[in-house]
């Protein structure tokens, strides 16, 4: 199974602390942005309609007073006031330094355009951009044809930069002679730098001047004027053109974005315009979402190292705990905490602590409660899984004897008895357990051992006559070294035998002992009393072998019959097994190889010898 990716409890508390930070501050700088922005723009397009609202007004009373004064000087030109193509008296009636005012001239139309009658030319103001006084009427004639649209309108003003060479307002209007004469057009030139005191384009605003076609006639920048630009292409300017409202305020977009306003003269088609970048009018917004990030940045910044320092305090104790816990699950349990946290997580530690070394204690009882039964058994007691009683179950018993054990330990120092003993049962004990074995009790020099109580794992009889063989072999390894009298060989005989027991706890609740009762342990008990009459060191019986006989080589032995029994039983003297070639093939090897003598069976008189058994032909 794959292992799950852990994640220190410092990095979460960190992560959900910064997290929390971040979407709270971002939030409500975001909203704050949002409506910030909302409310500038709002602002800065409620200022270009004003703006554009002012102007017009402006450049209406500007252009109206123009045309007044244009209709004196042209009445002055019709009454021979000043000849044609001088100023004369005029200039000093009617023209003023600074004004703007070029020249005045008197027409009347033309097939294709006009026909210049009189003119009146401020040539100081005129000086002022050019040298030539003419070009005045030489501007008239060239563009006749626009100017003689005011005979069907109010006004027409017109672009006329280009016939001067530098940024010049064309404007003409119908004129009632006084003499009685036909259509008369009076043509007014103005210098456009009279207007910019108008515009005020200063700072964020751009504001201009446009005619009823989208040409640039007032504009900051003179080389747009001069070069005629027409700017019908611009959406704020298209929009001027084809919508019937006359004010009004939009954002478009032409390579950048803008905010802007127009506003719809009356008097010759014009349109006053202003607008702003949108990027240059939210600068303050931009500023103030930087200055925000920064001080998102540096709050959760001191967060982090706030949070990482304080959770030092949670995490600190908690990897001691694990660690702790990884050393109790190893087996380790003399953990040493101490907790100088004066809350849970301190309460955790202490109790963790206390319970390391009931763990500790706990163990070191079944230690020693596992050597005097076996630790499978003594671990399902304390876990209180097996009660007082029993219950049926099919098991395999076995029993194991050390031959002539009374005539060897009158030879021996009690303490050589005991160190002997020691030594052959570790080494017996050893087999069983590794073969999934429980051992039951010794009785003296006899064991007793069970496979299949308390828990069986489907193959109890082979495990217990591999447990046997095992036996043979580590016998073997230990008289290797032995012989002599304080050192003398040892023998031994096993029976094996399966069938039902009753296996449980026996005895009462202040003592009892974990067993198992019934004829399949007596019937295991006699067949070991067997091994020394038929000379043999393992023997099972009936039952056992037909579990077995496909795995273990084994030599049938004379039927018997036993005390408590009516009939005969046969038994088996187990060789090896089948599949291990280090294993014997005949019972003349086993008996070789543990030096047993062949024994006749008819010279055995068991009732002689007070054997609860009787061997049969």
């Amino acid at each position: 199974m794959s292992q799950r990716l852990f994640i220190p409890i410092g990095f979460k508390l960190i992560s959900i602390t910064s997290l929390i930070i971040v979407v709270a501050l971002g939030g409500m700088t975001f909203l704050a942005t949002q409506f910030f922005t909302g409310d500038v723009e709002t602002t800065v397009k409620f200022n270009t309609l004003e703006r554009a609202e002012m102007i017009a007004s402006k450049l209406q009373t500007d252009l109206t007073s123009l045309m007044e004064k244009g209709r004196l000087v042209a009445a002055a030109l019709e009454g021979g006031l000043v000849a044609a193509g001088t100023a004369g008296d005029v200039s000093s009636i009617f023209f003023r330094e600074g004004e703007g005012l070029l020249s005045v001239a008197l027409t009347t139309p033309a097939n294709p355009g006009l026909t210049v009658l009189k003119t009146a030319v401020d040539e100081p103001e005129v000086h002022k951009y050019q040298d030539q006084a003419l070009v005045p009427n030489a501007a008239v004639t060239a563009d006749g044809p626009e100017y003689a649209k005011a005979l069907t309108q109010e006004a027409v003003v017109f672009n006329a930069s280009p016939r001067f060479g530098y940024p010049v307002l064309g404007l003409s209007f119908a004129y009632a002679s006084r003499l009685g004469a036909g259509p008369r057009i009076v043509v007014l030139f103005v210098a456009a730098n009279r207007f910019l005191d108008i515009l005020q384009s200063r700072g964020l605003y751009v504001d201009y001047v446009v005619n009823g076609r989208g040409d640039l006639i007032v504009h900051p920048d003179g080389a747009l004027v001069l070069a005629r630009t027409n700017l019908s292409r611009v959406p704020i300017i298209r929009d001027f053109l084809t919508s019937p409202a006359t004010l009004k305020q939009l954002r478009y977009t032409e390579g950048e974005t803008y905010l802007g306003s127009y506003k719809k003269m009356g008097l010759g088609g014009l349109g006053t315009v202003s607008t702003v970048k949108e990027s240059v009018a939210l600068e303050g917004v931009l500023a103030i979402q930087w200055r925000n990030l920064l001080i998102t940045i540096l709050i959760v910044t001191g967060a982090i190292t706030f949070v990482y320092f304080f959770s030092k305090t949670l995490t600190n104790p908690l990897k001691r705990l694990v660690d702790a816990t990884v050393e109790i699950q190893e087996g380790n349990f003399h953990v040493t905490l101490k907790s100088h946290n004066r809350d849970e997580i301190g309460r955790l530690t202490t109790a963790f602590a206390q319970m390391g070394e009931g763990l500790a204690e706990r163990e070191k009882i079944k230690d020693a409660f596992g050597k005097f039964v076996n630790k499978d058994i003594a671990e399902r007691v304390l876990r209180d899984e097996i009660k007082l009683g029993g219950e049926r179950k099919n098991a395999t018993i076995f029993f194991s004897d050390i031959r002539s054990f009374t005539s060897i330990s009158e030879k021996l120092e009690p303490e050589e008895v005991v160190e002997f003993l020691n030594e052959y049962m570790t080494r017996m004990i050893e087999c069983v357990n590794q073969t999934f074995g429980v051992v039951d009790k010794f009785i003296g020099d006899a064991i007793m051992a069970v496979w299949g109580a308390p828990v069986s794992r489907g193959n109890d009889t082979e495990n217990a006559i591999n447990g046997a063989l095992m036996m043979r072999k580590s016998l073997i390894e230990f008289n290797a070294d032995r012989g002599g009298a304080h050192k003398p060989i040892i023998k031994i005989g096993a029976g094996i035998n399966s069938g039902p027991v009753l296996a449980g706890q026996i005895g009462s609740t202040e003592r009892m002992e974990y067993t198992v009762i019934g004829d399949a342990v007596n019937l295991a008990s006699r067949i070991e009393a067997l091994n020394k009459p038929f000379g043999t060191d393992i023997l099972i019986s009936e039952n056992a072998y037909e579990t077995v006989k496909s795995i273990f080589r084994v030599q049938p032995m004379k039927k018997i019959t036993v005390k408590g029994k009516s009939d005969p039983q046969q038994i088996y003297a187990v060789i090896g097994r089948f599949d291990d070639p280090s294993d014997p093939l005949s019972l003349q090897e086993v008996r070789a190889l543990l030096g047993i003598a062949d024994v006749a069976l008819e010279d055995l008189n068991a009732d002689e010898k007070e054997e609860k058994f009787a061997i049969l032909d």
